[in-house]
C-alpha cells in the first residue's frame, strides 16, 4: 500500500514541538536524520542529543491529506519551516526491517562474527555467532568504536569472567562477551528502548539468563571488565562511576573517543588504570586500561 512522506531539515527548531506538531498532524512513525557524517553515540542522562544538521522525516498512511498534513505544520511551526517542507510517495514495507538491507555478516578479530538475523550463518566451523537486531536501539558493530570494542573482547580472557557494559544500546557488546566465555554481563542505559533491545537481542542469542539490565540511576555492580563506548567527555564525567566498577585487577576498555582526545581520557584515568592498549580506525581511538591491585588507590573522587 503506498504511503507518502513529509521531510523538512530541523534548522533551528525544538526537536519536541516538531515531534509534536507531526504527530497532531498523523504521522505514524518519525525519524532524525544526519544529513552530513557527524556520529552521535550516547547522550548525557536526560539530553536529545542531535546532529547540528538535523533531517527530519515523518510518514504517513495512505488515508491521510498530504495537503492538510502541510496546511496544519505550517500553522504549528511556521511559514517558513512549511515551506521547507516536502511531500514524497512510497511503497509500504515492513518499516522495523527496512535497516537490514545493506548489512552482512561481520568479523571481528579471528572468531567473532555479527550477523543479521535475516542472514545465513558463516561458513566457518571456529565462529561464535552474534545475532542481532537492534531495532531502534544503538549498535550494529557497523561503527569504528563499536567494532574496536568487540575486536578487543575477541582477544580478552573472557571465561568466567563478569562484564559491565555501560551505555549498552543494543546490547551488542554484553552479548558478544557472553557468547564468547563470560559468566555473566550486566548492560546500563538511559534509554528504556535499549535496555528492552538488549533483553531481546539476548533472548535471540540464547544468553538471557547470564545478562541483568538496568538503569544508570541503580548501582553499578562491580566487574571484571568494564567497556563503555559512549563519548569523550562523558567517559571523563563517568570517571568516579566506571573506576568503582572496575574489579581490583580488571580492565577497563574506553571506545567513542577521537584521537585527538585520547591522551586527555587517558590522563584522567591514570590514577587508578595502567593504558595497556590503544587501538585506532579512522579517526576514532580505543583504550583498554588494567585497573591497579594497590589498595591506595581504592576510591575515586
Amino acid at each position: 500500500m503506498p504511503c507518502y512522506e513529509i521531510e523538512l531539515p530541523l534548522a533551528g527548531l525544538e526537536a519536541d514541538a516538531v515531534e509534536i506538531a507531526l504527530l497532531d498532524c498523523g504521522a505514524r512513525s518519525i525519524t532524525f536524520v544526519d544529513r552530513g557524517d557527524e556520529p552521535v553515540l550516547e547522550p548525557k542522562p536526560g539530553e536529545m542529543r542531535l546532529w547540528s544538521d538535523t533531517l527530519v522525516r515523518a510518514l504517513f498512511d495512505e488515508g491521510t491529506d498530504p495537503l492538510d498534513a502541510l496546511q496544519r505544520l505550517r500553522r504549528r511551526l511556521g511559514p517558513a519551516a512549511g515551506a521547507r517542507a516536502a511531500v514524497r510517495e512510497i511503497e509500504d514495507q515492513v518499516w522495523e526491517r527496512a535497516w537490514l538491507v545493506g548489512w552482512h555478516p561481520m568479523r571481528f578479530g579471528s572468531r567473532l562474527w555479527i550477523c543479521p538475523t535475516t542472514s545465513a550463518p558463516p561458513e566457518d566451523p571456529d565462529a561464535v555467532v552474534l545475532w542481532l537486531d537492534p531495532g531502534l536501539a544503538f549498535g550494529t558493530g557497523t561503527h569504528p568504536t563499536t567494532a574496536m570494542c568487540l575486536d578487543t573482547l575477541d582477544v580478552l580472557d573472557l571465561a568466567g569472567r563478569s562484564v559491565l557494559d555501560y551505555g549498552c544500546g543494543s546490547g551488542v557488546l554484553a552479548i558478544a562477551a557472553l557468547k564468547l566465555g563470560a559468566a555473566s554481563a550486566t548492560g546500563v542505559d538511559l534509554d528504556p528502548q535499549a535496555l528492552l533491545a538488549t533483553r531481546e537481542n539476548a533472548l535471540r542469542n540464547g544468553v538471557e539468563s547470564r545478562l541483568a539490565t538496568q538503569a544508570p540511576e541503580a548501582a553499578v555492580p562491580v566487574a571484571d571488565y568494564v567497556i563503555a563506548n559512549i563519548l569523550a567527555g562523558i567517559l571523563i564525567e563517568l570517571r568516579p562511576v566506571l573506576t568503582a566498577a572496575v574489579a581490583s585487577g580488571g580492565s577497563l576498555v574506553l571506545s567513542g573517543i577521537l584521537m585527538t582526545q585520547a591522551d586527555e581520557v587517558a590522563s584522567a584515568y591514570a590514577p587508578w588504570f595502567d593504558i595497556v592498549a590503544r587501538t585506532q580506525r579512522e579517526e576514532w581511538c580505543c583504550l583498554r586500561g588494567r585497573r591497579r591491585p594497590d589498595p591506595t588507590c581504592a576510591g575515586v573522587s
